[in-house]
């Protein structure tokens, strides 16, 4: 084991539809921005405070695809991933850097068809049934000699 984790668990509402890159070699690229929200009280006002984070998210290949076909702006999800920072030289000459969130995993929380005619317990019943979950293949970072292993130990 090499005794360091980078995992990220996200559930949050897409601030945009899926923007996707296709290459030469058939590969493709998604990205969208996904949004959490944090709510407190605070103490010494006694006012609700609310802060919205920012995550950008990318998905690789056929988990690409599905999130482009499913994924909509404001659809809820929830993501496992982990974290990459990059960096490079812009046009101005300036180093930029982001800090994005490799997608590995997804599931879709927001129901195909809501339909507001239904009760609170067919509501329920129906976000189960159509909730979908999507586990994006396993590969490794370039340049890596590793091989990638299924084994759970």
């Amino acid at each position: 084991m090499a005794g360091t984790v980078n995992k990220v668990i996200l559930i949050g509402h897409t601030g945009d539809d899926v923007k996707m890159k296709h290459f030469e070699g058939g590969g493709c690229i998604g990205r969208f921005p996904l949004a959490t929200n944090e709510e407190y009280v605070n103490r010494t006002t006694g006012e609700r405070v609310s802060n919205t984070e920012w995550h950008n998210c990318v998905v690789r290949n056929k988990a690409a695809e599905v999130c482009e076909k499913y994924l909509r702006k404001g659809d809820k999800v929830y993501i496992e991933g982990r974290i990459k920072n990059r960096q490079w030289t812009g046009e101005d000459g300036q180093q930029r850097y982001t800090t994005e969130i490799q997608v590995q995993e997804f599931t879709f929380l927001t129901p195909k068809n809501e339909n507001s005619n239904t009760g609170p317990q067919q509501q329920a019943t129906q976000q189960q049934s159509n909730t979908q979950r999507y586990q994006a293949p396993v590969v490794p970072p370039e340049g890596s000699d590793e091989e990638v292993d299924d084994l759970p130990f």
